[in-house]
């Protein structure tokens, strides 16, 4: 659930800001000012003066806490200013005094924008080598720029890293965003897309990375995907210092027991188990820049988000030419159709390797060749089920999918799944809500009569009433065709209805209806015997009533009764129907043995007990039909089994 920003452990506010830009426009000059500490920490990137990596940076400026993350501004590393854009809570879009706007200007710009980043600053750096006629035109030029978006009316502040000019005024403004009462999604489960490893000689592997949702604490035991390898946090760092509990959002470094170095690379997720989709098939809704050329069907994209990035093919269900338009959908079979500058899609993604995602996740886009970002997406279901998304039925799946209220695609779901149902952790992972929200989105549901609780799982309305429909049909039909039977076997029903461990959720609802326990059978049906089948019933009617509490076995019956033991066995189902036997470990008693058993050990008085010798002593049987009755004795209520003995309540 989204909720306002609140302190981090050090009692401060806290904030994750990012840096984004063209190259040499000095973003990392900046950050050095800003913090003391220089984000390039390769040789190379030493060397060269330009950024390659990905660079990490922190201060305290008066009571909020500041995560800064630099990345390259070089256009052959975009794809690892993507890897640093995750998780950003607000972004310094840098522009150079004596440049002005660039080509990665605009993309990282864009990029940012894909990403929901709404809030930022946007500085112009190298204030000493423009004069200000120059620096009010790139000013002009950058509010053109961002007109439109979240950042149309961020701070524009003026700065020099080598005099320091505006540092003053570029640090209230980040404080600023850190006291700005808003709303952010964090959902209540840990979440960290990794964009570091490494070994620590004496602590083992640590893992990097923004910590976007939820918490992370000494002891925890936790899971990293794909790979799905369980591992157990040895310690946690963060700006430096070490925490025995970190909270969202924050830079954090995790030392990680249970795993080596070489199974650990960026793009991999330490998350809570159970509360993010493994996939390689998401549904989306897709955006295209205006600038970008027309997406068509089938083509592959490279996909980025959070620290990760996975080669897909795109297949189109609806296209629209703006955000105000209807959804046109594609006809199956169309292969000469894409999506305009500009315009929207409806889509399938299929992933050549495992991405980690729920619902919400916004992705980005680029072209595989020539390099470029395209437009961006978001994740609207990343477990949909296999098959083509341009059939009447699945398109109009994708619109609904478009919803925003929770209630309204988790009934989608619920009717996908029929009565495989759905639990709250299926909502956690799939759909991207906190597990209070998800149990509040199912209730709700359930309250309004759209979906049915079972023991275990909610079960969408119309399955369930479908299957109850056919349970009653079924057994209908089985009655006309065979009047003489008591009914059908139970395991019979459940298979062939397909309810499998929701069975019992369907019965529940039918108990006016049904009736039966090892067979069941309209309550209305009365089997019609036939003379001889009823000559048999009453026999063994009879048979087990004079044998008390030693009943014989099946092939005594039928010679008593001189009939087959198919027959007898019809017999004594009609009788547990009926009331007058009960099936006990594979031995049938009749109804008034049993009755009178229950006054003979109620009359013990309440206190009293009984083993397994007395029982055979007072009821005149052997072990072979002791062990059963007392058995029954206890389910009935009649004792209550303590050690060895039974006591009478």
């Amino acid at each position: 659930m989204d909720r306002p920003r609140t302190d981090g452990p050090s009692g401060n506010r806290t904030l994750v800001i990012g840096t984004a830009g063209h190259i040499d426009h000095g973003k990392s000059a900046l950050v050095r000012a800003i913090t003391g500490i220089d984000p390039d920490r390769l040789k190379e990137e030493q060397a060269r003066g330009i950024t390659i990596e990905l660079g990490f940076a922190h201060t305290t400026i008066d009571d909020t806490d500041v995560a800064l993350v630099d990345v390259p501004g070089h256009e052959k590393f975009v794809r690892t200013m993507l890897a640093g854009a995750g998780g950003l809570d607000a972004v310094l879009l840098v522009v150079a005094a004596d440049e002005s706007v660039m080509p990665q200007t605009r993309e990282h710009f864009e990029i940012c924008r894909l990403l929901g980043i709404r809030r930022g600053i946007i500085v112009i750096t190298k204030a000493d080598v423009a004069d200000r006629d120059t620096i009010e035109l790139v000013e002009l030029e950058v509010r053109e720029l961002v007109a439109g978006s979240p950042l149309e009316f961020a701070p524009v502040i003026v700065v020099s890293a080598r005099t320091e000019e505006g540092l003053g005024r570029l640090k209230e403004a980040i404080v600023a965003l850190a006291h700005e009462e808003i709303s952010v999604p964090r959902r209540g489960v840990a979440r960290l897309p990794v964009d570091r490893a490494f070994s620590i000689r004496g602590f083992g592997t640590v893992v990097t990375g923004t910590l976007v949702s939820g918490e992370l604490a000494e002891g925890d035991a936790e899971v990293l995907l794909p790979v799905d390898h369980p591992v157990r946090i040895r310690g946690l760092q963060v700006h430096g210092h070490p925490a025995s509990r970190v909270a969202a959002p924050r830079r954090t470094a995790v030392n990680l027991g249970g795993i080596d170095l070489n199974q650990v690379s960026r793009g991999m997720t330490l998350a809570t188990e159970g509360t993010l989709a493994v996939t390689r098939r998401i549904d989306v809704r897709i955006e295209l820049l205006p600038g970008a050329r027309p997406l068509r069907h089938g083509a592959r994209v490279r996909v980025h988000q959070g620290t990760g990035e996975w080669l897909g093919r795109v297949s189109l269900s609806s296209i629209r030419t703006h955000a105000a338009d209807s959804w046109t959908r594609v006809d199956v079979g169309a292969s000469d159709v894409e999506v305009p500058p500009g315009g929207e899609a409806l889509a399938r993604l299929r992933l050549a390797a495992q991405a980690v995602l729920t619902r919400g996740d916004r992705l980005v886009l680029r072209a595989p060749s020539p390099a470029g970002t395209i437009g961006g997406a978001v994740v609207l279901d990343p477990e949909p089920s296999a098959g083509g998304v341009r059939r009447a039925h699945a398109a109009d799946r994708l619109v609904a999918l478009t919803a925003p209220e929770p209630a309204s695609w988790t009934g989608i779901w619920l009717r996908d799944v029929g009565l495989r149902g759905l639990t709250s952790g299926d909502l956690v992972r799939r759909g991207g809500l906190g597990p209070q929200e998800a149990d509040d989105v199912l209730e709700a549901l359930v309250s309004c009569g759209t979906a049915v609780r079972g023991q275990r799982l909610v079960l969408d309305a119309e399955a369930v009433t479908a299957a109850r429909n056919a349970i009653v049909a079924m057994l209908g039909a089985f009655h006309r065709e065979h009047p003489d039977e008591t009914g059908v076997p139970r395991e019979v029903v459940r298979d062939r209805i397909g309810a499998g461990e929701v069975f019992e959720t369907l019965l529940a609802g039918l108990q006016d209806t049904v009736t039966g326990t090892e067979r069941l059978a309209l309550s209305s049906h009365r089997p019609v015997l036939s003379s001889g089948d009823a000559r048999v019933r009453e026999v063994v009617d009879e048979v087990l009533k004079a044998a008390g509490r030693q009943p014989p076995d099946l092939a005594t019956l039928a010679s008593a009764a001189k009939a087959s033991t198919t027959v007898v066995q019809k017999a004594l189902q009609g009788l547990m129907t009926s009331r007058r036997a009960q099936r006990l470990d594979g031995l049938w008693f009749h109804a008034d043995t049993l009755m009178a058993l229950k006054a003979d050990v109620k009359g013990l008085g309440s206190g009293a007990s009984i083993d397994v010798a007395s029982a055979k002593a007072r009821f005149g049987v052997s072990r072979k039909f002791a062990i059963p009755l007392l058995e029954y004795l206890d389910r009935e209520r009649v004792t209550r089994r303590v050690g060895d003995r039974r006591v009478v309540i």
